[in-house]
């Protein structure tokens, strides 16, 4: 039987890497060629079938992405629920937040600064169908894979052993996105991870306990991906949706 499957958005944090452009603003308000940032990845989950969203939200602006957002249904959602983080405690500390808007259902969690050429509607379908499956993650070819999360295999590339976070010397040429598949398990793997040298509840200690029990699962994210959360990988993100478009149908 296909699990149930609900979207999350992570738009908290602080927005140093897009500073001075984020000191009076949320950056995912700061506009991707023709939208705001943050209508990406909830256009991203729509397309991709998933229209009960929960927006993890942060900061000083939260009343702008409100007022933006608002119910989601001119986005195209069944409805946009939202959690606020507390200052700047990682990716793992904002998907524990989520853990009363998911219930017993799976996630598909996107980072609020990624921008998708292609939504992910036939990869889904086949990856909720198998029985097997605990988390997923996308993986990209990239020419610095060294500024991600990279993807150690076990063997080839039929399983990921472990991912190694912002490695000086990387293990392979890819890069993990920030779209990824969990079950409803990953809320007890986040009360088991204690803060980084940063602070921070890091989302690759997550997906690194699914990899020790061999419970993670990869494949290759269609199409362009982007990072824009820094200045550089904003105006980058912005030329490909303007040449190539974003979310598009596979």
């Amino acid at each position: 039987m296909k699990r149930r499957i609900r979207g999350v958005v992570l738009a908290g944090g602080t927005g140093t890497r897009l500073r001075p452009l984020t000191l009076v603003t949320n950056k995912h308000l700061l506009p991707v060629y023709d939208r705001p940032m943050i209508y990406y990845p909830i256009d991203f989950l729509v397309r991709s079938g998933i229209k009960d969203i929960c927006v993890v939200v942060g900061g000083n602006s939260v009343g702008d992405v409100l007022r933006l957002l608002k119910d989601g249904k001119d986005l195209g959602a069944n409805q946009l629920y939202y959690v606020y983080q507390e200052g700047a405690g990682g990716i793992s500390d904002a998907i524990r937040l989520t853990r009363d808007f998911v219930g017993d259902n799976s996630s598909c969690v996107v980072l609020g600064d990624n921008i998708m050429e292609y939504n992910i509607s036939n990869e889904l379908s086949s990856i909720l169908d198998s029985h097997d499956w605990k988390c997923h993650v996308f993986l990209k070819n990239v020419h610095n894979p060294s500024e991600y999360g990279c993807p150690e295999f076990a063997s080839k590339v039929d399983r990921i052993h472990r991912v190694v976070e912002k490695p000086t010397n990387p293990p392979s040429v890819y890069a993990v996105t920030g779209v990824y598949l969990f079950d409803n398990t990953v809320y007890d793997k986040i009360s088991r991870c204690i803060p980084s040298s940063r602070g921070e509840l890091e989302v690759t200690d997550v997906i690194n306990l699914y990899a020790k029990d061999q419970n993670l699962t990869h494949s290759m994210l269609p199409g362009y991906w982007g990072d824009a959360g820094s200045i550089t990988g904003l105006y980058a993100v912005s030329a490909l949706v303007s040449k190539y478009g974003a979310n598009k149908d596979v």
